[in-house]
């Protein structure tokens, strides 16, 4: 039996294939009133095919509790959060559940760290919990998920895992649990490496982002159309830029690199630019629409709206979102007023100002900041009427109306 810790958007995921794949799981999770809603047959969030892989596993026989499970195998899957001020990863989460596992854990279990961590973490924080507990049989393993919201139900089956474990032969048992249900390729290493892999995966492409967005600056103060520049650099068979934007948010991106950053601030110097360039897109984007304001002689910012909570689009996860991280910033370029806020995905109120329909959203509005592309707006501008369109994806067209990075 395996006993997943923690049914968020990485571990409800992983428990519910595993369960429909034909292994007896257990979720566990702290919060009751999640517990309560996934024992009442309801899913916590919204995800393409979530809704039947939750059906699916109810029938094979999921359960769904508070409590830890006396079983073999423990998934522990909880946040990982990092220090903003030093940068370092902060275990806290990760430390309780592994303290609570081997309270419960038989002899010879096995516990998988699924969570995103620093490399080392394991060492410096987890593997002296087994000492101190008198737990040295207990075996450890690092299985970084490899999953984005909006499609984690196709990756979850046909992305490719790693296995970090200190014994190869432990690594293969864990393995055959994931092949239960991955489809892709399994690699068995060491933990530190496991660890290490997660992180730099994402700092790649932290760094990818970062050059576009710097990019972007450069031509607008050169007077050229970032767009146009990277559509034809791409066509080199040896390039690859990705898109500017307002920046980067998400459960992954805008947060592991950090590890790196905190961990070895001396040699991670350039990592540290990158992830700066993407935490200065928001304000770029609201100096942008103060540009526009000037322009077209908008003096009220209340008559300037914001489309988009969510971090990415048709997705309702608004962690890290560039328009959280705008809103905190508004203050200096749009005199400190209330700008309104629709996000068709985001159902509860997140924000001051926030409302829950296109007509009430567009109601006075003369200028739209549209920070996310969700299907209900990409590549259609005439949804927005005859507002000023501050467009810093580049998902609605050449319209006369809309301004790009």
């Amino acid at each position: 039996m395996v006993n997943v810790i923690g049914l968020g958007y990485i571990g409800l995921p992983t428990a519910l294939m595993m369960a429909s794949h034909g292994v007896e799981v257990i979720g566990t999770d702290y919060n009751a009133d999640l517990v309560a809603t996934l024992n009442a047959g309801r899913t916590t969030f919204k995800e393409e095919g979530l809704e039947e892989l939750f059906a699916k596993a109810v029938e094979a026989g999921i359960r769904f509790t508070t409590e830890y499970q006396v079983c073999d195998t423990y998934i522990v899957s909880v946040p990982t959060p990092y220090d903003k001020v030093d940068k370092k990863i902060d275990p806290g989460y990760v430390v309780a559940a592994c303290k609570t596992v081997l309270q419960v854990a038989p002899e010879n279990a096995v516990l998988v760290v699924e969570s995103t961590i620093s490399p080392g973490t394991i060492d410096r924080f987890v593997r002296s919990l087994l000492v101190e507990a008198g737990r040295e049989d207990v075996a450890l393993v690092h299985a970084p998920e490899r999953i984005i919201p909006g499609n984690m139900v196709s990756e979850l089956l046909r992305n490719n895992r790693t296995i970090g474990a200190d014994d190869p032969k432990v690594g293969e048992r864990v393995a055959k649990l994931y092949a239960s249900f991955c489809q892709g390729e399994i690699a068995i290493t060491d933990i530190r490496t496991a660890e290490m892999t997660k992180v730099v995966e994402n700092t790649f492409r932290a760094v990818n982002i970062a050059f576009a967005n710097e990019l972007a600056k450069v031509c607008r103060v050169g007077d050229m159309d970032v767009h146009e520049v990277i559509r034809i650099a791409n066509k080199h068979p040896r390039v690859n830029i990705l898109q500017p934007g307002p920046g980067v948010g998400g459960h992954c991106i805008p947060v592991d690199p950090w590890f790196l950053v905190g961990d070895y601030p001396e040699t991670a110097s350039f990592v540290r630019l990158a992830l700066q360039t993407n935490a200065s897109m928001p304000e770029y984007v609201l100096h942008r629409a103060h540009e526009a304001m000037a322009e077209y002689g908008i003096t009220d910012p209340a008559k300037v709206g914001i489309y988009g909570l969510t971090y990415k689009e048709d997705v309702d996860d608004v962690r890290e979102s560039p328009t959280l991280q705008m809103l905190e910033a508004q203050a200096e370029h749009l005199g400190g007023a209330a700008m309104k806020v629709y996000d068709p995905w985001v159902e509860v109120d997140v924000v001051p100002n926030q409302v829950h329909s296109m007509d009430e959203f567009l109601d006075g509005l003369e200028m739209v900041i549209v920070m996310v592309g969700h299907s209900q707006v990409k590549g259609k501008p005439e949804v927005f009427g005859d507002c000023i369109l501050i467009d810093p994806r580049n998902v609605m067209g050449d319209d006369a109306n809309v301004w790009k990075l």
